[in-house]
């Protein structure tokens, strides 16, 4: 690092070159990079931004490197641009200034001064070349400094390929041709001064010129020979026409001559007259001009994939696509039996059963209901009995219900969508007169009969009543499909919006509110024949209009009609502002999500690579005899002997253990004896040896003392396996992020994919939804909540445009493939097929999952993304496919189990009352209400008696809240967005 006071010896030294300050811009600030220079077109916000955020000082320097620059692609051009600049820097940039002592300054580059590499005399480099800056740091004393290229760098994500190839791609362009040169835009040039004029050996006419010239030359290499001047051989007369000689030919022949005669000397022995008749070819004689065979022309690029799956040929003898199940008893394919024949599904309501129960259960937090499986939600909506007493259908109305109009004591019970105007409050005036216009009711009158009066008199009297009376009744109109607008006035001081106020949901009362609502949407013209529809079975024009009637219609009605009920309910509640709220705060959690998983993979990057350091310095203190991974029971080497005490005072305990014990083996052998001179003899040698056995293997526990490189090294194994755990942690936090971003797109369900005849695949679970449902909600135990791959047929549009092809286009893709679009589609798909967007499928096996993966064409635009798709999501697919299998197969054995009646029971005390058929619907409740409201939302809100009881119901409420639901590592509760909404 250098002070001010060293640039003085820098600017006399006798080897540099300072940029001179004359180059700076002209005073007038040119023009934004990629703007016009007349201001008449506007800039897009993205271009903007690019161009603030690069670096001004690297614009014209950048923007000169790469003028009339031949690099093919954008990319290549941005390597190397990349790499020339990315340690280079210039006057009035930005810069990081690192100082000895490791802090960090920001400053603006000054001036710049380039040292020139020096050789020696043999060819030597005696000083590379080199750099010096002068920077102005940005404190209050504006101090400058003279600084190395090795402290100085840019600040974070100011000089990045991707902004420098979104730089370089406004900036510059190039023609189309082969090799065609980079140019600056014009405007931009002439603002920047830069010269625009192509350079002559790169433009088109000289490229296109230079290549005929090759192409002449290879094909002169490769002809054959027009004259051998070899002296004495007769010239032959060919057969055929004269051949006339050119002026460009007889040039040719007299350089060739020129040059045989140069080459051999013997030439120059051949007539002068014979040469020259043959020059001009005056001796009569055509010469013979040795034609090339015609060159065959180029074969066909291979195509580059992927390229419009229909472009591909069909490949003979693959396996068609696996076979699809319906759930509707209409099915596009007329020879394929349905799964279920007494389902009464049609098949135009599979698509809004599908989207009801999505929006019920992406939306479950709003509606403040439980989630529930899809084949639950079919049963429940198939029931014909019972059906009041079967929680899941009246929850699901009134939680919907509930969210279009408020609560009587919030905003006065404010409608919260659009409702189209009543018949009855268009004008008051209209309103008293059909008001006037009912009868007023009046008593029967007595019926007096003759006084001989038979059976049969009596009966026809009897039906003639019932004519005139039929006659009498005003409701009894002709053409009236329905008696909703009877049934709405006779309730008129109670009608529908009041009783939803007031959350007047017993005894299926919900049933005549949505009679009510229907009525209102009918005067809408685009809803008024849906709504006719619906209100003729609910309010039957041959019944009485009462709200008894509507409630008692309800369970006659089939589950094509009750879907259609939800489907509008479900549409009306998406314009409330409870369901727009939650998605801006799932979009703003989902903001926070994507900061946070940045922030962690930052983290885990520079893990990563302290991992990488850390193996680098393990390899190098690495001992010879250890292997080559790091063995974690390196750290059981510590004797236990050692850690008491040294090596010596172990030596010392050992010795005199060893001494008392030679005292206590001598004891017994006191004295001299001859006779056991051998045998103290044998003794002392095995001692010795034991005493060498000794002495080797303290030598050996010796050598095994670490020794402080094994010491480091072990110490760099557990920073190893540190790094690693710290590494797994950053991997399930992003993990664990990715999940809530996945359960927090609640806007659209996304599509996985298409394929080659534009049927498109969902997985519902994929998105706004956890896997398998809350977890806990009170059907959590089944483990699934759809289960199944669904496929959908093409929209109209792609239809009509890809598939069902005018003659022309049918005839061309007949020659092509010999066969047609259709045709095509019966063959690839086997036996089951979907032809509009109105018609769906399922799968629900693992190994047809596994089928279709391979059945899709990776060479196709579009089966290449859906089987990227399918791949990613494979596991989790075939895990909740295989649960719901084993739960179905479960709940149909405990219903056969059910169903048998027991051997012999006693009916003298209690009456037998026979086998009930349990169904896995009523298993279904609410506890999400239960918990946060207290009660079921078909059932009246409890009264409390005082203050103090309802505190204390509250607290339990809260405790009952903290205890059962799971909390994040935020500490909130472990839902989709890790918060409640209260709306």
């Amino acid at each position: 690092m250098s002070s001010r006071g060293d640039l003085f010896f820098l600017v006399h030294s006798s080897s540099f070159t300072i940029n001179p300050p004359s180059i700076s811009p002209p005073p007038q600030p040119p023009p934004p990079i990629g703007a016009s220079s007349l201001g008449t077109s506007r800039r897009s916000d993205a271009s903007g931004e690019v161009e603030d955020a690069f670096p001004d000082a690297l614009k014209e320097p950048i923007l000169r490197k790469v003028q009339f620059s031949t690099v093919s692609r954008l990319d290549h051009l941005v390597d190397h641009v990349y790499e020339d600049f990315k340690n280079d820097y210039y006057p009035k940039e930005n810069i990081v200034v690192t100082f000895d002592d490791g802090t960090r300054s920001s400053g603006v580059l000054r001036e710049k001064t380039r040292f020139p590499e020096l050789l020696r005399a043999d060819g030597s480099v005696e000083r590379s070349a080199y750099a010096r800056y002068l920077v102005c740091l940005n404190n209050p004393s504006d101090k400058e400094i003279v600084v190395e290229p090795k402290d100085l760098a840019r600040e974070r994500k100011t000089f990045t390929k991707q902004r420098l190839r979104s730089f370089l791609k406004k900036s510059i362009d190039h023609e189309s041709w082969l090799g065609a040169p980079w140019c600056v835009k014009p405007e931009i040039a002439s603002a920047l001064q830069i010269c625009g004029i192509v350079p002559p050996h790169l433009t088109y006419e000289h490229q296109m010129a230079q290549r005929k010239a090759n192409s002449m030359q290879k094909k002169n290499d490769f002809d054959g020979q027009l004259l051998n001047f070899s002296p004495g051989l007769p010239q032959l007369k060919p057969k055929g026409q004269k051949y006339k000689r050119g002026s460009q030919d007889a040039a040719h022949l007299s350089a060739e001559y020129q040059r045989a005669l140069a080459a051999n000397p013997d030439f120059s022995k051949i007539p002068q007259q014979q040469v020259e008749q043959f020059l001009t070819g005056s001796n009569g004689f055509s010469h013979i001009a040795v034609k090339s065979q015609p060159k065959q022309p180029p074969p066909l690029p291979a195509p580059k994939y992927p390229i419009e799956d229909l472009e591909l040929p069909p490949i003979q003898n693959k396996p068609p696509r696996p076979a699809l199940k319906f759930l509707s008893i209409d099915l596009p394919t007329p020879h394929i039996l349905p799964q279920r024949s007494d389902s009464g599904i049609l098949m135009r309501s599979v698509g809004p059963l599908l989207e009801t129960w999505d929006t019920l259960n992406v939306y479950c937090e709003v509606f403040q209901l439980d989630s529930f499986t899809f084949d639950d939600y079919i049963e429940a909506l198939q029931l014909t009995y019972d059906i009041h007493h079967c929680k899941l259908i009246s929850e699901i109305h009134c939680a919907v219900l509930k969210r279009l109009v408020n609560d009587v004591n919030d905003k006065n019970g404010q409608v919260q969508f659009t409702l189209p105007e009543s018949n009855s409050s268009r004008s008051e005036d209209s309103s008293t007169a059909d008001t006037a216009s009912l009868p007023s009711p009046t008593p029967e009158p007595e019926v007096k009969h003759s006084a001989r009066t038979t059976r049969s008199s009596l009966a026809k009297s009897e039906a003639a009543d019932l004519r005139a009376a039929q006659i009498s009744n005003p409701f009894i109109v002709e053409g009236r499909v329905h008696r909703a607008a009877e049934m709405e006035h006779s309730t008129r001081t109670y009608d529908w919006k009041t009783r939803l106020r007031k959350r007047d949901f017993g005894q299926g009362a919900w049933v005549y509110i949505v009679v009510g609502l229907l009525y209102q949407l009918s005067n809408d013209p685009r809803r008024k024949k849906a709504c006719d529809e619906l209100l003729s079975k609910l309010a039957p024009p041959d019944q009485e209009a009462t709200v008894q009637t509507a409630i008692s219609r309800y369970p006659l009605t089939d589950i094509n009609t009750r879907v259609k009920i939800l489907e509008i309910l479900c549409m009306l509640s998406l314009e409330t502002k409870a369901i727009r709220a939650y998605m801006e705060e799932c979009n703003n959690n989902m903001t926070e999500f994507r900061k946070e998983k940045i922030d962690m993979q930052r983290k885990r990057r520079a893990a990563m690579e302290d991992l990488q350091s850390l193996h680098e310095e393990c390899k190098a203190l690495q001992p010879k005899d250890k292997a080559t991974s790091p063995i974690p029971e390196l750290d059981g080497l510590n004797d236990s002997k050692i850690t008491n005490g040294t090596e010596d005072e172990v030596e010392i305990e050992e010795d005199e253990d060893a001494v008392m014990d030679t005292e206590e083996e001598e004891k017994p052998h006191q004295g001299r004896s001859l006779r056991r001179a051998n045998d103290r003899a044998a003794q002392r040698q095995a001692r010795a040896e034991e005493e060498r056995l000794r002495k080797e293997r303290l030598q050996a526990e010796k050598a095994k003392k670490p020794s402080k490189q094994e010491k480091q090294y072990e110490k760099i194994i557990k920073r190893i396996e540190e790094a690693k755990d710290q590494i797994r942690e950053y991997e399930e936090e992003v993990s664990v992020l990715e999940n809530d971003l996945r359960e927090s797109d609640c806007p659209r369900t996304r599509v996985l994919g298409k394929d080659r005849f534009w049927n498109r695949y969902y997985w519902f679970e994929r998105n706004a939804m956890p896997y398998a449902g809350l977890p806990d909600s009170s059907t959590a135990f089944a483990g699934y909540a759809n289960g199944c791959l669904w496929v959908q047929g093409p929209d109209d549009m792609e239809r009509q445009g890809f598939i069902e092809l005018c003659e022309a286009e049918n005839r061309q893709y007949y020659n092509a493939f010999k066969m047609r679009v259709p045709e095509r589609k019966m063959i690839e798909e086997g036996q089951t097929h979907v032809f509009n967007a109105r018609q769906w499928g399922y799968l629900d096996d693992p190994d047809e999952l596994d089928k279709l993966i391979g059945w899709l064409d990776t060479h196709g635009v579009r089966e290449v993304k859906l089987r990227r798709e399918l791949q990613a999501q494979r596991d989790n697919i075939s895990k909740y496919m295989v649960q719901r299998k084993e739960f179905l197969a479960a709940s149909e054995q405990k219903k056969l189990e059910d169903e048998e009646p027991t051997s012999r029971m006693s009916t003298r005390t209690k009456t037998y009352a026979g086998p009930q058929i349990t169904r896995r619907c009523f298993a279904w409740t609410n506890l999400t209400a239960e918990r946060e409201l207290g009660h079921l939302h078909g059932e009246p809100k409890p009264p409390v008696n005082t203050r103090k009881q309802g505190k204390a119901a509250k607290k339990v409420v809260e405790e009952e809240v903290r205890q059962t639901r799971a909390t994040n590592r935020q500490g909130k509760p472990l839902t989709r967005q890790g918060s409640r909404y209260t709306f």
